[in-house]
């Protein structure tokens, strides 16, 4: 199979790293462009006083974002570095696997690559993983790095 258009999804870690090098490489082999993307959190409080938190949710806000450009520049530095066409965005998403998932067929992405931490048993069923839950929601094909 001939692959055009690889979604890189990250979250920063190490892990992710690999599958990103990886997603990368398999790019370059097929000739294809890929997409990085980072799933900034949303700011949420439960109170009746909005003033209180307002300063809160800039720096929130801002934190998310000076994240995102790290963790995206290595993205666009690994893919330059390989001569590999790439784009990167940033969305907010409480739900990280959606994200995931709207932003591949929005994107027409034919692959998605990304890494699973491995969790397993308990710590796995009770922490979840964005990785399980992309390979269940997905209408595009996932390849998992580990």
């Amino acid at each position: 199979m001939l692959f055009k258009h690889l979604l890189l999804p990250t979250d920063g870690s190490k892990l992710s790293e690999t599958a990103i090098f990886n997603g990368i490489e398999l790019a370059r082999q097929h000739g294809a462009q890929v997409t990085g993307l980072y799933v900034m959190p949303q700011f949420h409080v439960l109170t009746y006083r909005v003033e209180d938190v307002e300063d809160t949710r800039d720096e929130f806000a801002k934190d998310a974002e000076t994240h995102a450009q790290r963790y995206l520049e290595f993205i666009r530095r690994t893919a330059d570095e390989a001569r590999v066409p790439c784009a990167t965005l940033a969305e907010l998403g409480d739900h990280p696997h959606d994200t995931i998932c709207r932003a591949a067929r929005r994107l027409g992405c034919d692959l998605i690559v990304m890494a699973s931490h491995g969790r397993r048993g308990l710590t796995g069923l009770l922490i979840g993983s964005e990785t399980q839950r992309v390979l269940t929601h997905s209408e595009v094909p996932v390849l998992v790095w580990r």
